[in-house]
């Protein structure tokens, strides 16, 4: 019987995961309205710098995803629009304090700023038309 994952790997690999779908989501984005790539593309950037900070803290024998969880998918939606990023980036930003419980003090900073920085994202997409 294998032994237990930590639960701190585990939050990892599930934020991991979802920031994954949100980088995708942004690339849908842009590929779907050529007018707003330009804008969209410095949001995108800082969840790939994002990802790159949560990978730092991820032991080297751990799964790449959690375990029991669906592979990321694509949106289904041929577009995805500036509302849908908004929302999704809302939804991301109001998760952070929930993980928390499971999360060292290092990576609970790392969680607190990326949630800021989500919440920012959610105000500034809100301002897009």
């Amino acid at each position: 019987m294998p032994e237990p994952l930590d639960p701190q790997t585990v939050l990892l690999t599930g934020v991991i995961a979802a920031k994954e779908q949100m980088v995708s989501l942004y690339q849908q984005a842009t590929l779907s309205d050529a007018d707003l790539a330009a804008t969209l593309r410095p949001f995108q950037q800082r969840h790939l710098a994002h990802l790159v900070a949560l990978r730092r803290h991820l032991p080297e024998d751990a799964p790449s995803a959690p375990p029991g969880s669906p592979a990321p998918v694509a949106s289904t939606a041929p577009d995805v629009s500036v509302a849908f990023l908004r929302d999704a980036e809302r939804k991301a930003a109001a998760a952070r304090s929930r993980q928390l419980t499971d999360a060292s003090p290092v990576l609970s900073q790392l969680l607190c700023s990326i949630g800021a920085c989500e919440a920012l994202h959610a105000a500034a997409l809100g301002r897009l038309r």
